[in-house]
């Protein structure tokens, strides 16, 4: 199923929205908008999906998901049970962003947040616990305290430590979008020779940085070295090979994927996906599942801990 366009709702002399909802409610569904989105969930707990990852949320969950990032949340409530309070959001576009950095430079220093969220970013509790008496004011808000309290969650979300991204490398990624220059060049590149050798020297040359400099803008435009990008993207890879091709070994598979050997595939693949090869292969295969068409995603749900594998087709089908 395709996702539904969200209109968001900015009123006039006010540069972004925040707001609360209950459940059920209209927006709860299977949805994109261009706006940046910031989501705290304060009651019940459920099933949430943000892009291809799938896992489970509970109170205190603290969302940011960047513009067009199709997702929904879903909560385990009795039939006929009503919830006036689920969750805090706050809404916001790019414009805003842009028009705020060209006048206040310190706003800059959000630059590098709002690049990750375009994959979704889930926040530790303690950021959660800091951010949610803040959320709670600002809908409430009016005027320049509105506007100090926006800029304050922000910047904790700015300095929180290592939130979790969640949307694979992937599903981020439209080919027909990208630029012509810089990193996502750079990008097009190694997605294009994505089982060849690559360094960084290489891809620096092409898009005309030094290598220094060029790890830096990756590192800042991705959330990650360009090693670590390089093997999500073939394991990416490989999951497709292994559900699409199920007589093919996965010892084939590891070199037509650009690893040099087994046991380097094997170490890279359990550490993204939770398990081996083999046993990500047969877990499909004794569920049954369906093997995707063209353009699906492999991705691993985190759950209490433990790392589930499922199945998402482009354009999320969750219903």
């Amino acid at each position: 199923m395709q996702p539904d366009l969200e209109l968001v709702h900015i009123r006039k002399g006010e540069s972004f929205a925040a707001w609360m909802h209950g459940y059920p409610f209209r927006t709860v569904r299977w949805h994109y908008h261009p706006e940046y989105e910031i989501h705290l969930v304060v009651a019940t707990s459920g099933k949430f999906y943000v892009g291809d990852f799938a896992g489970r949320f509970g109170p205190g969950q603290l969302i940011m998901t960047g513009p067009n990032l199709p997702q929904n949340w879903i909560s385990d409530i009795a039939p006929g049970e009503v919830v006036t309070a689920r969750s805090f959001v706050i809404q916001f576009p790019e414009s805003f962003i842009d028009t705020a950095c060209a006048t206040v430079p310190e706003a800059e220093a959000i630059r590098p947040l709002l690049d990750r969220s375009h994959r979704g970013l889930l926040f530790d509790m303690a950021t959660s616990d800091a951010v949610r008496p803040l959320m709670v004011r600002l809908v409430e808000a009016r005027g320049l305290k509105r506007m100090a309290l926006f800029w304050e969650i922000l910047d904790h979300l700015s300095n929180a430590p290592h939130p979790e991204v969640l949307a694979s490398l992937s599903y981020e990624l439209d080919l027909g979008k990208l630029t012509q220059g810089g990193v996502n060049r750079a990008i097009a590149h190694l997605r294009e020779n994505l089982t060849e050798s690559i360094d960084e020297k290489e891809l620096a040359d092409l898009v005309g940085h030094s290598p220094s400099a060029f790890s830096r803008a990756f590192k800042r435009h991705t959330g990650s070295t360009l090693v670590r990008y390089k093997n999500q993207l073939r394991v990416d890879l490989a999951c497709q090979m292994l559900l699409t091709r199920p007589n093919v070994k996965v010892s084939e598979i590891c070199f037509e994927v650009g690893f040099g050997n087994l046991s380097n595939f094997n170490r890279h693949f359990l550490k993204l996906k939770g398990m081996s090869p083999s046993q990500f292969r047969s877990t499909f295969a004794a569920n049954g599942d369906p093997v995707g068409d063209q353009g699906s995603q492999v991705r691993t749900m985190s759950s209490n801990g433990g790392r589930v594998p499922v199945t998402v087709q482009e354009g999320g089908a969750f219903g």
